[in-house]
C-alpha cells in the first residue's frame, strides 16, 4: 500500500502547483491515498470550505490542518459536514470536526491521524502523546491496515519523539508546519517510517513561503509588517511511503521535491 503526504500548501501559488503535481504523482506512483496539509492555503493562513472542495476536485483524498485551523472562520460551522478535512485530534473533545479518518482504498483500509504539538505553539491542545497513542491503537483495532500520522509541530525534537512513541503502532509519522524539508527519512526499528518535516508546497525562493522583503523588514527593524505570500517558482515537497498491509509496517520511505514555474 502506497501513501503520499504533501506538506503545507501556501497561498495561491502553492495551490496551483499542487494541482499540477497531483496528476503526475498519481500516474507515476499509483498511491492508495494522497494526503495534503492545507492549513496555509487561503492567503497563507487557514483554509476555506471552497478551497477544501477545490482540493478534492483536483485529486486530494484527505486534508490535514494545524495551528491555523480556525484562521478562516467559515470553516468552524462547516467542518463537521466533511470528514475528509481533519483538524488536530488532540484539540478539546467538544471542538468541531474530527482528527482522524479511515478510508477503504483499492489497496486496503488506510487511516490518517492529525496531531498538533505543544512546544513553542499556542496553548490549548491536550497531550498529543497520550491522545495520539489511544487514537492510533483504536484505528488499528478497527481494521486500519495502514495509519499515517501528520505530526504538526514546531520543534524537531517533539516530532522525532512522536515518531519513536508511535513506532510499531502506526505506519508513518510525518512532520509538518516548519515548511523546510529535513534530510532524515528513515524507518524506525519497530517499522514506522519517519520524516521530521516533509517541507511545504509553496514559493521556493521566499522565506517559508513569504516575500523576503517583508520578513527581512521585520527582522531588521523589529516592527510589525505585512507578510504577503511570495510568487513563483513553487516547490512541491512531500514523502512517499510504501507499507505492507499485512503488518502495517513501512517497507520504504522516499522524500521528494518538484519545482514548477508559472
Amino acid at each position: 500500500m502506497r501513501l503520499i503526504f504533501i506538506g503545507d500548501v501556501v497561498g495561491e501559488p502553492g495551490r496551483l502547483a499542487l494541482y499540477r503535481a497531483i496528476p503526475e504523482l498519481r500516474a507515476e506512483y499509483t498511491p492508495a491515498l494522497i494526503v495534503v496539509n492545507g492549513e496555509n492555503a487561503a492567503g497563507g493562513r487557514g483554509i476555506t470550505p471552497r478551497l477544501c472542495n477545490e482540493f478534492f476536485d483536483n485529486g486530494v483524498d484527505v486534508i490535514t490542518l494545524g495551528d491555523h485551523v480556525w484562521d478562516q472562520q467559515d470553516l468552524v460551522g462547516w467542518i463537521d459536514c466533511e470528514p475528509r478535512v481533519l483538524r488536530p485530534h488532540n484539540l478539546q473533545p467538544d471542538t468541531p470536526g474530527k482528527g482522524s479518518i479511515t478510508i477503504d482504498t483499492p489497496q486496503g483500509k488506510a487511516a490518517v491521524l492529525n496531531l498538533r504539538g505543544r512546544t513553542f505553539m499556542a496553548p490549548g491542545p491536550e497531550n498529543p502523546f497520550t491522545t495520539g497513542m489511544e487514537e492510533a491503537q483504536r484505528l488499528r483495532a478497527e481494521g486500519a491496515q495502514a495509519v499515517l500520522v501528520d505530526m504538526h509541530a514546531e520543534t524537531t525534537s517533539e516530532k522525532i519523539a512522536m515518531a519513536h512513541h508511535l513506532d510499531g503502532v502506526v505506519s508513518a509519522v510525518l512532520g509538518s508546519h516548519t515548511h523546510v524539508q529535513t534530510a532524515d527519512a528513515r524507518i524506525l526499528p519497530g517499522g514506522t517510517a519517519a520524516l521530521t518535516d516533509v517541507g511545504m508546497c509553496g514559493p521556493r525562493d521566499g522565506i517559508i513561503g513569504r516575500e523576503p522583503a517583508g520578513v527581512l523588514y521585520g527582522c531588521t527593524r523589529s516592527m510589525p509588517c505585512k507578510l504577503p505570500v511570495a510568487g513563483w517558482p513553487v516547490r512541491v515537497s512531500g514523502a512517499i511511503v510504501d507499507i505492507d498491509p499485512a503488518t502495517g509496517k513501512a517497507v520504504s520511505i522516499q522524500a521528494f521535491n518538484r519545482d514548477y514555474d508559472r
